[in-house]
């Protein structure tokens, strides 16, 4: 069996991964600083899975940490997750996403090289194509200038990973650029738990419809498209987390092309803001209090994938509708809320 170290994986992103991959027949070892999140999904991870799983407390911004990690376990693939990832808060705070989505990333490539493990999985983002005219997007679309800092530290980390596969013989790299990963396992045992005001639209919306949150707002209705509010290519999490593991099944089993690969990974399906809020009311039969706010800075107007590359190379595509992702998303949250 092949072990896959999962930095930050007891967030929202790589708990569900994780599950993926144990169910799927790897070793995992989990790695956090839960400096963005507590030990909720990761023991839900468990409890989905009967059994545990090694849980490592490393900040990657420790390089020795970082080693010592990596010197531990046997390692034949790492994903790295660990990262901050608010739009808005990069925006205002801009040192705090370079010094930490940076660094982490070069101790974890580091660390990796040091110890054998050619396989690194990079966590990207569909804002590294920024503000596009050219819809959908292929994996061939020119990144434009990023709209935020976070934006632009996956743009810089995936270059980082494609110059050290360049220099570094045996080094196999993919980058998966996600699109708005969005909903909860189906077991409500493990979702998106953002600390403090959510910074995505989703968990806002859920926690508005439980009344943890007074009022949802929608940033802008005046964007040049159907509706007026922002489109978007929401994915299922659960679709998401096994496109990693299709990708991580390609680089151990030495079935990549090329030794940096990058996949889309989107539904190919715009949504705009306003149509996931009356899905979701519609899906789950009720009323959110809602109101128009002002433009969001950081924010692009449109982005959706085209998913032809992933699904033609990693035999990977995604299945579960808006309905059914929505409808996961609420039953997590009255889970959270002991309802």
């Amino acid at each position: 069996m092949k072990t896959v170290l999962v930095s930050g994986g007891a967030g929202y992103i790589g708990s569900h991964v994780t599950v993926e991959l144990v169910q799927s027949g790897y070793n995992v070892v989990v790695a956090d600083n839960f400096s963005n999140c507590d030990r909720t999904c990761f023991e839900g991870v468990q409890k989905i899975l009967g059994r545990e799983l090694p849980l490592e407390v490393v900040d990657f911004c420790d390089a020795a940490a970082s080693d010592a990690l990596f010197a531990k376990y046997h390692i034949d693939a790492v994903i790295h997750f660990a990262a901050f990832k608010a739009v808005g808060e990069s925006v205002a705070d801009p040192l705090k996403y370079y010094g930490n989505n940076l660094e982490s990333f070069v101790n974890v490539i580091s660390a990796a090289r040091a110890h054998g493990c050619n396989n690194i999985l990079f966590s990207s983002s569909a804002t590294v194509y920024g503000e596009t005219d050219k819809l959908p997007v292929t994996e061939q679309s020119e990144r434009q200038p990023a709209t935020s800092p976070y934006g632009n530290t996956k743009q810089i980390c995936e270059d980082i990973l494609r110059d050290c596969v360049k220099a570094y013989e045996g080094i196999h790299g993919i980058a998966l650029r996600y699109f708005n990963p969005i909903g909860a396992h189906p077991s409500a045992l493990i979702g998106e738990l953002p600390r403090g005001v959510p910074a995505n639209l989703v968990p806002y919306i859920t926690q508005t419809a439980i009344g943890k949150r007074e009022c949802l707002s929608i940033f802008g209705n005046d964007y040049p498209t159907p509706d007026g509010t922002c489109l978007r290519d929401y994915i299922d999490i659960v679709d998401l987390a096994k496109a990693h593991v299709a990708a991580v099944t390609r680089m151990v089993d030495g079935r990549m092309k090329l030794d940096y690969e990058i996949f889309n990974v989107g539904t190919g399906k715009p949504v705009s803001v306003m149509e996931l809020v009356t899905t979701f009311e519609k899906v789950n039969n009720l009323k959110l209090n809602y109101r128009i706010a002002p433009r969001r800075p950081g924010d692009v107007t449109a982005i959706w994938a085209d998913t032809a590359v992933g699904e033609k190379e990693l035999g990977w595509k995604a299945t579960r509708t808006l309905d059914e992702t929505l409808a996961s998303a609420w039953a997590w949250e009255k889970k959270l809320a002991g309802k």
